[in-house]
């Protein structure tokens, strides 16, 4: 059984909270194919990383301290984005109020030549021998070289793995490509809809991409818009405590889980 968790906002639309739930209710084993953070607003999760010379964030630490398998975050997250505040913007890739900074891919890194590296990340992280990109087009052709063999890795480990719940990136419809799935749930605060897994790829092999950010991919708002849902359910909210228990995010999402599945 494979499941995708996708969320229709960029931030904050709650995928990894019902993530975890879901592979504590069916023992499964959670994928974050690729994951981001914030050098500024995220201090603290990139200290606690970089400090034992590595880069993950919550959201992979989250899901691999739930999945039933022994995993390690960057081993359910090969792809790991650092972004670090711009005003103005560097004209390079992603929002105009941020900067990329750098990317771990797999063992490896790719830096952008353009922005300013904390010294924390240069002296901690082997950044040494790591290509640098300063162009949409250099950037592309790392990701190409670099990026997607990783992610075809995964995607056979995925494949081979009996119960896997994959979540999405941001309001991207499809993390993997070429991976199938049993069933989708589109996450949003305070409700989930559920859609058939091969309606969901035919309707992403529609939508558009986005060229201009560097990457070549569906939006959820694009792939979902034309179908429809074999199930809305709505979300409680949870407070923190809840939101930090596995076992009580997957009984207060029970009646999700079970349309889900």
């Amino acid at each position: 059984m494979r499941l995708l968790v996708a969320g229709a906002d960029r931030v904050d639309a709650g995928k990894t909270t019902f993530a975890v739930g879901l592979c504590t209710h069916l023992d499964a084993t959670g994928f974050k194919p690729r994951a981001g953070n914030d050098y500024w607003f995220d201090h603290d999760d990139y200290r606690r990383a970089v400090e034992a010379g590595r880069l993950y964030g919550k959201d992979a630490l989250r899901l691999a301290a739930a999945s039933a398998a022994d995993v390690t975050p960057e081993a359910i997250n090969p792809i790991h984005r650092l972004w670090r505040p711009a005003p103005g913007g560097d004209g390079f890739i992603g929002p105009a109020d941020r900067s990329f900074v750098l990317d771990r891919v797999g063992d490896g890194y790719v830096v952008n030549g353009n922005a300013d590296v904390p010294p924390s990340a240069a002296d901690a992280l082997p950044l040494g021998e790591a290509p640098r990109a300063s162009t949409i087009e250099e950037l592309n052709r790392l990701m190409r070289e670099r990026h997607l063999p990783v992610l075809d890795a995964l995607r056979d480990r995925i494949e081979a793995t009996e119960r896997a719940v994959v979540e999405s990136y941001g309001d991207v419809a499809r993390p993997v490509r070429d991976l199938s799935f049993d069933r989708v749930a589109v996450v949003d605060p305070g409700r989930a809809r559920i859609y058939d897994g091969d309606r969901y790829a035919a309707a992403c092999e529609v939508a558009t991409g986005g060229p201009g950010d560097g990457r070549l991919e569906e939006r959820v708002t694009d792939a979902v818009g034309p179908i429809d849902p074999l199930s809305n359910v709505d979300l409680p909210p949870l407070t923190a405590d809840e939101r930090s228990d596995p076992a009580a995010i997957a009984e207060a999402y029970a009646q999700a889980y079970e349309a889900l599945v």
